[in-house]
C-alpha cells in the first residue's frame, strides 16, 4: 500500500469522525436559564426573613374565573436538558482507530490478482512466515510455484501436479524475489499419468508428456505409485510428447 492510497484512508477516516461530530451537534439542546428566585436579604445583625409575594398575585381568588369554583391547576415541572459534553479527544482516537481497522480488514480482503490472492494471504516479506511442511511460496515476479517438505522447497512442475496434491490458490503465499536463493531446492515434485488400457506410465512436464522407458528408470527418478494419477487415454493422447526418460530412447509410444 503506498502513501497516497494510505494518505486517502486518513481522508476518509477525518470525514467520518466530523460526519459523527456534526450530528452530535444538532442533537444537542441549550439549557434554559433557572427561573429567578426571590431571595430576602439578611440584614444585618438579624436572621433572614422571607419575602412575600407580591400584592396583585396573593389571593388565590383573583386568579380564579367567575364561576368556575375551579382551583388552576399547577404547571408541570419541566426537567430542563442537559447538554452533553462533546467527544473527548480519546474517543475520536478510538472511533479512528476502529475505522481504521474496518478498512484495513476490507482492504486485505480483496482480491489483488486473478487468482484471487489477497493482502492476507499475500507476504512480500518474509518475516512472517512459519516453515512448516506444506507451505506453498511463489516469488512476486515469478510463476513458478514451491512446497517446502523436509527441509527443503521443491518446485510443483505442472498445474496437475498441483491440483493432484491437493493445493489450491489460497495456499499460496507471496514473497519477495530472490527469496528462494537462500534455500536448498529439492527434486520436483511431479505428476505421471496413465490410463486403463495402456502399460505406459507418463510425467506431465511443462505441459508436455514424458515417457518413462521402464520400471528402473521410474525408481531411479525417485517416482513412487502413489504419484501416479488415471487419466482417460484421449486425454494422453492429446497431450504434446516431450523429451523421454531417460533422454534419447527413440520416439515415445503413444497409450
Amino acid at each position: 500500500m503506498n502513501k497516497q492510497q494510505l494518505s486517502r484512508i486518513d481522508r476518509i477516516m477525518d470525514l467520518l469522525v466530523e460526519e459523527i461530530e456534526e450530528r452530535m451537534q444538532v442533537r444537542r439542546q441549550p439549557v434554559p436559564p433557572p427561573p429567578p428566585t426571590a431571595l430576602a436579604l439578611e440584614p444585618e445583625g438579624g436572621p433572614q426573613q422571607p419575602v412575600a409575594p407580591p400584592p396583585e398575585l396573593q389571593p388565590e381568588e383573583e386568579l380564579e374565573e367567575p364561576g368556575s369554583g375551579l382551583e388552576p391547576e399547577a404547571a408541570p415541572e419541566v426537567e430542563p436538558w442537559r447538554e452533553f459534553p462533546g467527544p473527548s479527544h480519546a474517543a475520536r482516537l478510538m472511533g479512528r482507530m476502529a475505522l481504521g481497522l474496518l478498512v484495513a480488514i476490507v482492504l486485505i480482503n480483496i482480491p489483488i490478482n486473478r487468482h484471487g490472492t489477497t493482502l492476507a494471504t499475500a507476504m512480500p516479506s518474509s518475516a512472517a512466515l512459519v516453515f512448516v511442511d506444506g507451505l506453498v511460496v511463489k516469488e512476486e515476479n515469478a510463476e513458478e510455484i514451491y512446497v517446502y517438505q523436509d527441509g527443503r522447497f521443491r518446485w510443483i512442475s505442472s498445474l496437475d501436479a498441483f491440483e493432484h496434491f491437493g493445493f489450491t490458490w489460497g495456499d499460496v503465499r507471496v514473497v519477495e524475489d530472490g527469496f528462494l536463493e537462500r534455500y536448498e531446492i529439492g527434486p520436483p515434485i511431479h505428476v505421471l499419468l496413465k490410463c486403463q488400457s495402456s502399460p505406459h506410465i507418463y510425467r506431465l512436464e511443462g505441459g508436455e508428456k514424458r515417457w518413462i522407458r521402464d520400471i528402473a528408470a521410474f525408481e531411479a527418478e525417485g517416482h513412487v505409485w502413489e504419484d501416479v494419477r488415471f487419466v482417460s487415454c484421449s486425454y494422453l493422447r492429446s497431450l504434446p510428447d516431450g523429451e523421454t526418460i531417460p533422454p534419447g530412447v527413440g520416439p515415445p509410444p503413444q497409450p
